[in-house]
């Protein structure tokens, strides 16, 4: 069961995606928790939401911050796995590619998409939804957004299920087997 949460800031998505990948195992079940977001480096209030998201977690669960989801993903095909969020794994890949001013990040979001289609575990996603604000004014920010747009579209493709988190709450927008 592939599953893509998708929300605001602050929606309450990734609390959700917690829940439900929790859900998808035996009480002291092992998961997985991919990190693909930026480093904390010096921003301290970056750095508190990280902690608060660790913070939230069983200690049973394994934590690998990375940019290669994919890879991780294909390493350990079996074990249930959380992956928060794909707008992070974004603009790690837009960083990485330089690709911010028009450069490509084609390749790595196919292979994504081909690592979570092969998945043979439960799998949630959490990823920021797109749209739901004004364009933004810079190019790099038009960039993400489309990027990401398009990411979630195609992401949500292959997913059992959708939901869309909004104020904690969950809303279905595709059911499994609907």
């Amino acid at each position: 069961m592939r599953t893509l949460v998708l929300g605001g800031i602050r929606s309450g998505k990734s609390r959700w995606a917690e829940g439900a990948i929790a859900r998808s195992v035996p009480p002291d079940g092992p998961v997985r928790y991919l990190a693909p977001g930026p480093a904390v480096g010096d921003d301290a209030a970056w750095a508190r939401r990280v902690e608060t998201h660790r913070g939230r977690r069983p200690t049973h669960w394994s934590t690998v911050e990375t940019a290669d989801v994919a890879g991780q993903l294909r390493d350990a095909r079996k074990l249930p796995t959380l992956v928060d969020d794909l707008g992070g794994w974004l603009t790690c890949a837009l960083d990485r590619d330089n690709a911010w001013a028009g450069g490509s990040v084609a390749g790595p979001v196919d292979d994504l998409l081909s690592a979570v289609d092969a998945y043979a575990a439960a799998l949630v996603l959490v990823s920021p939804e797109v749209g739901l604000t004004v364009v933004p004014a810079t190019e790099s920010g038009r960039r993400f957004a489309d990027e990401l747009g398009s990411l979630n579209q195609r992401m949500a493709a292959l997913c059992d299920e959708v939901v869309l988190v909004v104020a904690g709450q969950a809303l279905p927008i595709k059911r499994a087997g609907g």
